[in-house]
């Protein structure tokens, strides 16, 4: 077997896995991944339109659209004025800040768990290698 066919054999073997135990942990807090993905983007960028955010997560605007409701539903995001009126930028509320820090603890231990074994040198390899794999499947 050519070890690129062992990568990616492996990179799926790591991926259900991967998203059914943080799905598990974001459940004790009401969320699941895509609202945990559209949370770790506002918090770590301050606000995006919907496009941005479907382009980030690599899915359909009304994919999006659907989870935005539901985040603003909860009354964690909310819109924010823009320069261009077509635009519709939405951010973090202050209590979407505050539910992103209290997760944000269940998320570092769950994270620091599973990279058990794994330097941090190799952490910044694999975070490298995984960007330029994106950037060439998206290109």
């Amino acid at each position: 077997m050519k070890t690129s066919q062992k990568f990616f054999h492996q990179l799926l073997m790591l991926y259900r896995p991967f998203e059914n135990k943080l799905n598990f942990h974001l459940a004790e807090h009401q969320l699941h991944r895509a609202q945990w993905s559209i949370f770790y983007y506002l918090f770590n960028n301050g606000s995006a339109t919907l496009v941005e955010l479907s382009h980030y997560l690599y899915v359909e605007k009304p994919t999006v659209t659907r989870t935005m409701n539901r985040l603003e539903e909860l009354g964690y995001v909310e819109h924010v004025p823009s320069n261009d009126k077509r635009e519709k930028r939405t951010q973090l509320t202050e209590l979407g800040r505050k539910v992103y820090a209290e997760v944000r603890v269940t998320i570092d231990q769950f994270e620091t768990d599973i990279l058990k074994g794994v330097s941090e040198r190799e952490q910044l390899e694999a975070i490298r290698i995984m960007s330029e794999i994106r950037n060439n499947i998206i290109k």
